[in-house]
């Protein structure tokens, strides 16, 4: 566009000359000409406009918005029209209370009142992008700046709204699934109306008040504690099952010998015991007796 002002401008001078009587005026048609064929290069030059990929371009002539969209790759335009892109890519606009790690250089993490009156610090990264076929409406009733007027904004309030019906604790741990879900519901509404679309909200990071933190690192050692204790108790419990059942089983067997040990019983033992005597690797000697007395055994190592 800025060759064909340029070509209009020499035109205007090759006629202003054309009418003066000097030397001059013998190039006023070489001026008018060059004017010209400037114009027409800037003409062509501004009537193809390149869209890159991941991104769509809004028209404007005079200030008005065109409804069409321009798409990635080579497109025929109005040669005097401006256009505007927007990135239709996943974005990222993170909050957070760690410097340099959001998308302001400062803290930038929402702190909140949760039901139980308590001060909670949330950390919370919002993924989303913009609707192509909505960007000559965001262009028109937003601009450009949609993460400061929109994005921001929208989150922060909605987070403000859901986290009162909570307590601090169960923010922080049972109810956190519960809480992301509602946000994600109220954030996703308010998009849509607005030409975003709400891919995915990430609760990074839940921070306590230091005095409920320490409560609750108590709880959980106490907790540790009894489930320790409960261990101890159960394994003596075992033990002592284990020595009452070994008590019972010796008890039965002195019952059953002093009731039902007769001499046949007894004299099979006695062979049982010489048995194992002769297979000894000692040296022993063994007289063995026909009457009711035990045999006698001499030597041995």
């Amino acid at each position: 566009m800025f060759l064909s002002i340029i070509g209009i401008i020499i035109i205007f001078v090759g006629f202003a000359v054309s009418n003066q009587n000097n030397v001059i005026s013998r190039y006023s048609s070489i001026t008018k000409i060059i004017g010209v064929v400037l114009v027409i290069i800037g003409l062509s030059f501004s009537m193809f406009k390149v869209i890159d990929a991941g991104q769509v371009g809004v028209k404007t002539v005079f200030g008005k918005v065109d409804n069409d969209v321009l798409y990635s790759g080579l497109n025929v335009i109005n040669p005097i029209a401006v256009i505007t892109p927007f990135d239709v890519k996943t974005q990222n606009y993170t909050m957070s209370g760690v410097h340099d790690e959001g998308n302001k250089q400062t803290d930038d993490a929402l702190r909140v009142l949760s039901a139980d009156g308590l001060e909670v610090i949330i950390d919370l990264s919002v993924l989303f992008r913009v609707k192509g076929s909505a960007a000559p409406n965001i262009l028109r009733e937003i601009g450009t700046d949609y993460l400061e007027k929109i994005v921001r904004p929208v989150s922060r309030t909605a987070i403000r709204d859901n986290a009162v019906a909570y307590d601090a604790v169960a923010l922080y741990s049972s109810k956190r699934d519960e809480f992301q879900a509602k946000i994600f519901n109220t954030i996703e509404k308010s998009f849509a109306k607005r030409g975003l679309e709400l891919e995915q909200l990430l609760v990074r990071n839940i921070t306590l008040p230091a005095s409920v933190k320490a409560s609750i690192e108590s709880k959980i050692n106490a907790e540790q504690d009894a489930q320790k204790m409960t261990f101890v108790l159960q394994k003596e419990r075992q033990e002592a099952e284990r020595k009452r059942v070994e008590a019972q089983g010796i008890a039965d067997y002195q019952r059953i010998l002093s009731t039902g040990l007769s001499d046949r019983q007894l004299q099979y033992e006695s062979i049982l015991a010489q048995k194992e005597i002769a297979k000894s690797a000692n040296t022993k000697v063994i007289i063995m007796g026909n009457g009711k007395n035990a045999p006698i055994i001499l030597g041995g190592n």
